[in-house]
């Protein structure tokens, strides 16, 4: 006997079933009557709703991440390292950009100039069968007075351990367009109080190779690593991100 309860994998026990069902009764009930609600108290249901959604949202963004494996990443023979920023397959919560820096997730930050507030960032359902990430990232971009739209991209520490001028770093972006959309990425890699930078278009193909042997790089100095995606002249462009990886590899001795 199990006092009720049911085994781990079916629908849960009795009582889980009906506390699920009284609980989203509830929350149905007072969004229904939100537009007449006493103002004390929609400000109290807004703050319960918001620490609600905070979890909820973490327990999405784990089962997504359990339930849909992550993509793999092509890896060219030799390749020692790889990696997909946390922006393409865990949620979260960008909107409208308000400042010159807004912080997107952990790793990516968007950087403008742009002295109307024209322009949003949303994270949107991936719903590209050639990528096959969770999440995709979309920039709509209206009237844009300004010089510059960039992301920036923080590399993990793994990135730099044991890097070495003979390594080859490499970039894929898949990504849809409104109207033609030229993006630069640029490597930064910073050694000690000097950094590096590399500099390259993203073709048709989408896919860059960064090789460090034209660097300086101090090899026994090196700290950090980030890139920079640079959009040309977006104004009246909707961008979408489908999925972005960087594989770091030893490029092949003659």
């Amino acid at each position: 006997m199990n006092g009720g309860f049911r085994v781990a994998g079916d629908q849960g026990s009795w009582l889980e079933r009906a506390l699920y069902g009284r609980s989203l009764a509830h929350w149905a009930d007072e969004a229904e009557h939100a537009d007449r609600t006493d103002l004390l108290r929609l400000k109290v249901l807004r703050k319960r709703a918001w620490a609600l959604r905070t979890h909820l949202d973490r327990l999405i963004a784990k089962t997504e991440s359990r339930l849909r494996p992550e993509p793999a990443i092509e890896r060219p023979l030799g390749t020692d390292w790889f990696w997909r920023p946390s922006l393409w397959n865990e949620i979260q919560s960008p909107g409208i950009v308000t400042s010159d820096r807004s912080v997107l997730c952990k790793d990516v930050m968007l950087f403008h100039d742009c002295t109307l507030n024209e322009l949003g960032v949303q994270q949107i359902r991936n719903r590209d069968a050639a990528s096959g990430t969770a999440h995709a990232m979309q920039i709509d971009v209206f009237e844009f007075r300004g010089g510059f739209l960039s992301l920036a991209i923080e590399l993990p520490a793994e990135a730099v351990q044991g890097i070495r001028r003979k390594h080859l770093i490499g970039l894929t972006l898949t990504m849809d367009a409104e109207r033609p959309q030229r993006v630069f990425a640029r490597l930064n890699l910073r050694h000690g109080p000097n950094t590096e930078q590399l500099l390259a278009e993203i073709g048709d193909d989408r896919t860059v190779e960064f090789d460090l042997a034209y660097t300086k790089l101090n090899e026994a100095r090196a700290e950090k690593i980030w890139l920079d995606l640079i959009f040309e002249d977006p104004r009246m462009n909707r961008i979408v991100l489908r999925d972005l990886t960087m594989i770091r590899r030893p490029r092949a001795e003659i």
